[in-house]
């Protein structure tokens, strides 16, 4: 069965194509360890809530934008050997255009999936 990761991260606004050439050089060796698909949104028409919301969530500032990615995996062994390779290669995941220490992530299966995974 397919297994999901999702993150959410703060990105300064203004490094949007810095973060986007950040992820699509990490994506070949991801696709490489077995991820079969890749998405990366840029929050477009992300409201502010009363109670919770994804700036909340991650402690967005007013000059970060949220972003939304997700890799699909074939199954959750794959993706754990993956990161365990990842880490091996850059344990300390340098060089990212945003604020690692606010980013969440997690990992989920499929509960329903439809369409195309990307």
């Amino acid at each position: 069965m397919p297994y999901i990761d999702g993150f959410v991260v703060p990105v300064p606004t203004g490094k949007r194509e810095e973060y986007r050439a950040h992820e699509a050089k990490w994506w070949p060796t991801f696709r490489d360890m077995g991820a079969t698909a890749f998405g990366v949104g840029w929050g477009d028409d992300v409201p502010h809530g009363k109670q919770t919301d994804f700036f909340r969530a991650v402690d967005a500032t007013a000059d970060e934008t949220v972003v939304l990615c997700w890799m699909v995996w074939p199954d959750k062994a794959t993706r754990d050997a993956a990161y365990r390779k990842m880490m091996e290669l850059d344990p300390d995941i340098s060089g990212m255009p945003f604020d690692g220490k606010r980013m969440i992530w997690g990992g989920f299966e499929p509960l329903l999936m439809e369409g195309t995974a990307a």
